[in-house]
């Protein structure tokens, strides 16, 4: 290579390397002045705020500015008009220790508004608008020693209840407060309140599902470990005998017997045979047994003519290990009987009165004292006489003629219930006054009175805790009533709306609790017995 080529080479290189070194120096200045730039960078005080190092106070702000410098310790908001505070209002507050919420108008806040302040040590809402917290409103909040509400006009209801639990429970200080609303409550400081002091589980019957066909009975037994339900339909015959469906959640046709103007389907078990007593107005009364091999029922015994031939109601019953069942009938001839299971089959064992045209009968057990031991007894419900009282004769083995119950013409139907070891019954009248009645050692004696009109059935029943009374009505809504333990008597509760009722049937499975309503009208109704808490 010539000598001033490569002079000309060397000459560029050595120039090239301070220039290299510029560029270095201002891509390093450059960043550095960005870095310097954020580091001076500070976050505004929001608009109708004064902010200092530590501390922000914001007045007559019409929301919670969302631009609060995130290293404040303090923060107070005073004479705002705002009147919500939504969820997350102090998101990116992570040092925040002292909140003052005092002296505006809120009337709302929300369930998740503090989330984020785990550093929050003192929280006042005092002498505001609110009536009511979410509940878990203070969760999150470890840090939390204080807590100021007053001011406020609390109303002490179930949404209320989760506070006067978190009361009892808390660490922090709470300064004393007091309930506004309910008038009861009034001025009565909310740390005096229990959780026994609100009622917050209401319940309800939903429907659930209709069925397509009228029906007069309706029972429910359990065979096989399994749920069933039968019910008898007078028009097409029939006792339809259903079961769950686990996958669909509804009740499906399991079997069904086939007669003629069917009124009453009674299941009985015995050991772990399944017998079905079919009362009938023509055609006579039968007695069919579930043949497992078949799969099926067959008619096993004809109940004798001459006595039953018109049925209205079915008991079954069990006396020191004997089963027995007793038909009311109804004709004018009829006979009123008991049959006694031998072993084989039913056979008349005893015929309690004649021709006085029975429409009910019902089996329950009483006793003189409440030291002495309980009796069965049978109540009959006839058109023609008072209710009749028979009790058992343990010597005899038959039931006799106890007393009536008085002032008591025109009753329908007679179903009892207990309550608290107490005995009760209701009593049915299709025009007038219906009943409630409570054993008092030698005859019921009045408890409450209900209004009928067209009434055919009055069935008290018990699902969990919760004791019910269904008046049905052939010209208005069926009532249902729920007992009130502190009144002693039942209180109107729900109507619901079906055709000429004529019985009502708990059913469980599963845990799941349905009401069974016939109609001798209209369809066949199934409601779900629904619990709600209202403090949830």
């Amino acid at each position: 290579m010539e000598p001033e080529k490569i002079k000309r080479m060397e000459s560029a290189s050595s120039a090239s390397i301070p220039l290299k070194r510029i560029a270095y120096f201002l891509c390093f200045l450059s960043v550095l002045l960005l870095t310097e730039g954020k580091k001076s960078t500070k976050p505004k005080c929001p608009a109708l705020c004064t902010c200092t190092k530590d501390n922000a106070l914001c007045e007559n702000a019409r929301s919670i500015p969302r631009s609060v410098p995130p290293d404040v310790i303090s923060l107070l908001f005073t004479s705002n008009s705002f009147d919500v505070i939504s969820d997350d209002a102090f998101i990116g507050l992570p040092h925040l220790e002292y909140l003052f919420i005092e002296n505006n108008n809120i009337k709302s806040i929300s369930r998740h508004s503090f989330r984020g302040l785990k550093s929050l040590i003192h929280l006042s809402l005092a002498n505001n608008n609110l009536q009511t917290l979410p509940k878990d409103i203070f969760k999150g909040l470890d840090s939390l020693t204080n807590v100021d509400l007053r001011g406020n006009s609390f109303n002490c209801d179930c949404k209320l209840k989760w506070l006067v639990e978190w009361l009892d429970t808390t660490n922090a200080t709470v300064e004393e407060i007091y309930c506004e609303n309910p008038p009861e409550y009034k001025k009565r400081k909310i740390r005096s309140l229990s959780s026994k002091d609100f009622d917050c589980i209401i319940t309800e019957f939903a429907t659930s599902q209709l069925l397509p066909y009228q029906s007069l009975s309706i029972d429910t037994f359990t065979y096989m470990n399994d749920e069933y339900v039968v019910i008898a339909q007078p028009f097409t015959g029939k006792c339809i005998f259903l079961e769950w469906d686990h996958v669909e959640k509804t009740f499906r046709n399991y079997d069904n017997i086939t007669g003629t103007s069917t009124v009453v389907c009674k299941p009985i078990v015995i050991e772990t045979q399944l017998y079905v007593i079919v009362a009938q107005l023509f055609g006579g009364s039968h007695i069919y047994k579930r043949d497992s091999f078949a799969n099926k029922f067959i008619k096993i015994q004809d109940i004798e003519i001459l006595k039953i031939r018109k049925p209205n109601d079915i008991e079954t019953f069990k006396i020191e290990n004997n089963w027995y069942f007793v038909v009311a009938d109804s004709s004018k001839a009829g006979f009123t009987t008991v049959y006694k299971w031998n072993g084989n089959g039913f056979y008349s064992h005893q015929s309690l009165h004649q021709w006085y045209r029975d429409t009910d009968v019902e089996y329950l057990e009483i006793a003189r004292t409440p030291q002495t031991v309980r009796t069965p007894h049978l109540i009959l419900s006839s058109s023609s006489q008072r209710p009749v009282i028979y009790q058992w004769n343990k010597s005899t083995k038959l039931f006799a003629n106890q007393t009536d119950i008085p002032n008591m013409e025109d009753v329908y139907a007679v179903k009892h219930f207990t309550v608290k070891g107490d005995v009760y019954i209701c009593l049915t009248r299709f025009i007038g006054d219906s009943k409630v009645m409570k054993w008092g050692g030698s005859s019921f004696v009045d408890v409450q009175r209900m209004p009928s009109r067209g009434s055919m059935v009055f069935q008290p029943l018990q699902i969990n805790n919760y004791q019910y009374a269904i008046l049905g009505s052939d010209y208005s809504f069926t009532q249902v009533y729920n007992w009130d333990a502190e009144k002693a008597k039942f209180v109107k509760f729900q109507e619901l709306n079906i055709q000429a009722p004529r019985s009502f049937t708990h059913v469980s499975i599963n845990k799941h609790n349905f009401l069974f309503a016939s109609s001798f009208k209209g369809r066949t109704q199934i409601y779900t017995h629904v619990i709600v808490d209202l403090s949830a």
